[in-house]
């Protein structure tokens, strides 16, 4: 097992890029680099025992430092949507960039996904483990407080990549992290694939995908994955939350002790014979079918990323909580340490 670097490129102020190859015993590889703290490769074997790469990703920096859609960055400080861009905090109102129509999406257009993040290898016995830190400003895309971040990735020898997330704030903030890796185990479009949820509630949304404020049972809808349901099956349901959705674009309540580390979904892709397994200590997982997907991006190979190129599996707290008092609460104040833990597990069926 190894950690090994490399330069990848510059951004448009000069400032170098690195790129950090982590290989496990077994030959797993993920590439992360300092832009963005983005996944931008991930090669696992299918069942034939042929490695492939499973995660969306472009061959060169370029494409990372333009608007493109979040692919494989770690994403705050706050993931997912805040209705109005703007949450009141303590009595002050605090307003965010409008990137997603009237509503704040993924820490805005300057968020965690174009920081430029510090590496330094982390003694691990499980794995080759590269520890990324960013400090997020005062005031830094509207949110309050100094806010200091450290993401690990560890790639075990028991072909498990671990993300270990932990922050904390010099004043009262909030704070919602998640990976946007979009992952597609086999090739071609994911509809084929087939997905499990722990989950027995979803979040349902308004027409601007935002929570409307209550917890659905799955049941009896399309949002049904208890049991494990090829993902293209009921995509085009006539269901208002699909239409909303334009495909799955929601949040599901994991049915696991909050705070605990537990499991949250499984993806088999039967062409392949690969599965992921998704463990967390999040309250909820957002599943998204890369509906927006539009062909407009290109990414390695030259790949066309058309709609439902890829899957997003982003465990996080709910979106909207900042305006939610219902939800779990998202609130960082001094003194507390923020921490959350996912891990993707790769194995094969055969």
């Amino acid at each position: 097992m190894s950690i090994t670097a490399q330069p990848f490129g510059e951004t448009a102020e000069g400032t170098p890029i690195e790129r950090y190859t982590l290989t496990n015993a077994h030959g797993l590889e993920a590439e992360i680099m300092t832009y963005g703290g983005t996944l931008i490769a991930l090669r696992v074997p299918d069942r034939a025992g042929a490695f492939g790469d499973v995660v969306l990703g472009f061959d060169t920096l370029m494409p990372y430092l333009g608007e493109q859609p979040f692919i494989g960055a770690l994403v705050g400080r706050f993931c997912n949507r805040i209705a109005g861009a703007q949450f009141t905090l303590n009595g002050t109102t605090y307003q965010l960039a409008h990137n997603d129509g009237a509503n704040h999406l993924h820490g805005g257009p300057h968020g965690f996904h174009h920081a430029i993040w510090r590496a330094s290898e982390r003694p691990s016995s499980e794995g080759p483990s590269l520890e990324l830190h960013y400090l997020s400003r005062d005031g830094e895309a509207g949110y309050p407080g100094n806010l200091s971040v450290t993401v690990t990735y560890t790639l075990t020898d028991q072909n498990a990549l671990w993300l270990d997330y932990s922050a904390t704030t010099d004043r009262d903030t909030v704070i919602n992290l998640t990976n946007h890796a979009y992952f597609n185990l086999t090739g071609g479009d994911i509809l084929s694939h087939e997905l499990q949820l722990d989950a027995t509630q979803f979040l349902p949304i308004d027409e601007t995908l935002i929570p409307i404020g209550e917890l659905r049972l799955v049941h009896d809808t399309p949002m049904d994955f208890l049991t494990s349901t090829v993902i293209g099956k009921r995509i085009s349901a006539d269901d208002e939350q699909v239409r909303r959705g334009q495909g799955y674009d929601h949040t599901w309540v994991l049915d696991k002790p909050a705070g605990a580390l537990g499991h949250a979904a499984r993806v088999y892709a039967p062409e392949s014979g690969r599965v992921l397994d998704v463990a967390t200590t999040a309250p909820g997982i957002q599943f998204y079918s890369g509906n927006m997907l539009d062909g407009s991006v290109t990414g390695r190979g030259g790949t066309i990323y058309s709609r439902n190129s890829g899957l997003c599996l982003e465990t996080q707290h709910f979106p909207d909580s900042p305006n939610q008092p219902q939800f779990p609460s998202t609130v960082l104040r001094p003194g507390e340490t923020y921490r959350h833990t996912t891990i993707f597990q790769f194995s094969v069926r055969k």
